[in-house]
């Protein structure tokens, strides 16, 4: 068998076990997930006093509870999430990204993106969703970023916060993810 073929074979073979992992994800109901996407939030903030900072500054927070990756060569992630405002549920959105390039293993890990001006909210509720990059600039809270942040630097659309990575996998990235509106049960 050549190597093109095995990469191909070991490419579906990681779409379809992302593919049957989240499934349950997307079958989630509405009130479970905005419940999840809530007590994932409080774990952030109760954690990270910097999250705490971002949360009450932002006009709306957009959670994903849980988001699954998993990629041998080819990568793919999905999680479905809700948006917050001021507390309550203004929507529900999916995210999804595929990859290609050196990785493998599998991981799970949560997100939690901060919309700061009013402009970057009312472009997520216009549009239905984006592909990151093309809307609002997004900016990835790595720690040490995090530690500095203070209400004089908040200056960016969104802030992308990942939180509570579980698993063996290089790298937690949302640059090329498209969030895209759903409306579960």
């Amino acid at each position: 068998m050549t190597q093109n073929r095995r990469s191909l074979i070991a490419a579906g073979l990681v779409l379809a076990t992302v593919t049957a992992l989240s499934a349950p994800a997307a079958h989630a109901s509405a009130v479970k997930l905005a419940a999840d996407g809530r007590r994932a939030l409080a774990r952030l903030t109760a954690s990270e006093p910097k999250a705490r900072l971002f949360a009450r500054n932002a006009k709306a927070v957009l959670v994903f509870p849980t988001i699954v990756k998993g990629g041998f060569v080819v990568g793919a992630q999905t999680g479905n999430g809700v948006l917050l405002e001021h507390g309550k549920v203004a929507g529900y959105y999916n995210i999804s990204a595929a990859s290609f390039g050196l990785q493998a293993g599998g991981q799970a890990f949560s997100y939690a993106l901060f919309f700061m001006s009013d402009g970057a909210l009312a472009y997520i509720h216009k549009s239905d969703g984006w592909a990151i990059g093309t809307g609002p600039s997004v900016v990835v809270v790595d720690q040490g970023e995090s530690r500095e942040a203070n209400t004089a630097t908040l200056s960016h659309d969104v802030y992308a916060f990942p939180f509570a990575e579980k698993g063996l996998m290089a790298g937690i990235d949302i640059k090329g993810s498209k969030i895209t509106r759903i409306h579960p049960k």
